[in-house]
């Protein structure tokens, strides 16, 4: 059975279906009737938001000091670094958005590339503006909050013509304590991006917030990020540090082993069994307790000290209490990916291969599919075959699934591709 929130079945021409679907929208907007291919989710929100002027514009009702200070004082705005950790990438790439917005609808944050804001601000995609139904019609963030449900929206889906040029996907976001909508997390493109990897890294986004938001809040703790980048970030309180990556390399090495390490431990984590350099490492060490404090670095052994908590911890934690999807939904990449450091290699290895191992073993397909969406999967021929294997026969993803397998398989050089290809079938 299709997903009813995705926007386009496999193999379906996405030019074909913006045109019927706009046929559709001009007959419902004559006549009130909707026919095929209009989605159930479409066609009830194109319901909602009948009394709509379709050529209207989302208004803004927060602006300067007033938004900010709403902004400043929303449960939401404790998330908004994981937020940019992981859709950042996305948002900066010259073609995607990365929006949140409260349970009202209301944007309260709206970044990504600047030429892509200029082309949002003309139709009021700013923050501050109301996107809700009520007052925009169909779009994924307030059709999400609408239905309490994470959803694409495709093109000529949107109920206001302005807005039909866009794509967006979105997921609803709830105060973990309560089960209160708190708001929802979107991001919004053009028609390439109507594939399950958009629906599923927004359902992961806003699953990571909620596991953060559920954690207890501790003024003095540091926050080390250090997945998916090559240089690790503290966050104390409302101050963020960008270390370096010999540094990141140090502090992660140190996170991994809080009893302690002596200076020659160190030195082979870091450099390895032939290239020991008791003088530069301890120049490093120097600097890094320079930029961390004294207070959260001491010697003999070398050690941190203080209440830190690094994301890469978190990920293992979670995958300890059985949470795949949460531990899926804050793994934004690879520890440092780009170090050779012998001791990181090892840690980004088990980190990697623990949660690819509960990935494989749910079986689950929207799992399965945020996986292979990450780059440490993308690649990953095995998981490719379970999510084949997993899928029913009619499923959309599917066809990509065992097309993703064939084209693995060739690239791999590996015999007998034609006998996997049967098996997943």
């Amino acid at each position: 059975m299709a997903d009813p929130w995705l926007a386009l079945e496999f193999g379906v021409d996405p030019a074909e279906r913006i045109a019927q679907v706009g046929a559709a929208h001009e007959a419902f907007l004559t006549a009130g009737v909707t026919a095929h291919p209009v989605r159930e989710v479409v066609r009830r929100s194109w319901e909602r938001s009948a009394l709509l002027d379709p050529e209207t514009t989302a208004p803004v009702d927060l602006t300067d000091e007033a938004l900010e200070s709403y902004r400043a004082a929303h449960p939401l705005v404790r998330v908004l670094p994981l937020f940019r950790d992981l859709l950042g990438g996305i948002a900066q790439d010259g073609a995607h958005l990365m929006a949140v917005c409260d349970a009202y609808g209301r944007l309260l944050w709206v970044e990504g590339h600047p030429g892509v804001l200029r082309h949002a601000e003309r139709m009021n995609f700013v923050p501050g503006a109301r996107w809700d139904e009520q007052h925009a019609g169909t779009n994924a963030p307030g059709t999400a909050l609408a239905i309490d449900h994470s959803v694409q929206i495709f093109a000529t889906e949107h109920f206001v013509r302005p807005v039909q040029r866009w794509t967006c996907a979105a997921a609803p976001i709830h105060d973990p304590a309560t089960g209160r909508l708190l708001g929802a997390v979107d991001i919004t493109g053009g028609d390439h991006l109507a594939t399950p990897q958009s629906l599923a890294l927004v359902r992961a986004t806003a699953r990571a917030a909620e596991a953060f938001l559920a954690a207890p809040v501790e003024p003095d703790l540091v926050q080390v990020s250090a997945l998916g980048r090559d240089e690790a970030e503290l966050r104390v309180g409302g101050r963020r540090v960008r270390l370096g990556r010999r540094h990141s390399e140090l502090l992660v090495l140190l996170l991994d082993h809080p009893e302690g390490r002596t200076g020659e431990q160190l030195g082979l984590d870091l450099y390895g069994d032939d290239r020991l350099h008791p003088v530069t490492l301890r120049a490093e060490l120097s600097r890094l307790r320079r930029a961390l404090g004294d207070e959260l670095l001491e010697s003999r052994p070398y050690r941190l000290r203080g209440r830190l908590r690094a994301d890469f911890r978190t990920v293992t934690e979670l995958l300890e209490h059985g949470d795949v999807p949460g531990a899926l939904g804050a793994y934004p990449g690879s520890l440092l990916p780009a170090s050779d450091a012998p001791g990181v290699v090892r840690l980004r290895r088990l980190v990697d291969g623990q949660l690819r191992a509960a990935v494989l073993a749910a079986a689950d397909p929207a799992l399965l599919a945020a996986w292979t969406a990450t780059p440490a999967g993308r690649d990953d021929l095995a998981a490719w075959q379970a999510m084949a294997r997993a899928l029913p026969a009619g499923a959309p993803r599917r066809p990509l699934a065992l097309a993703r397998i064939r084209q693995l398989s060739r690239e791999y050089d590996l015999q007998g591709a034609t006998s996997l290809q049967r098996h997943c079938h």
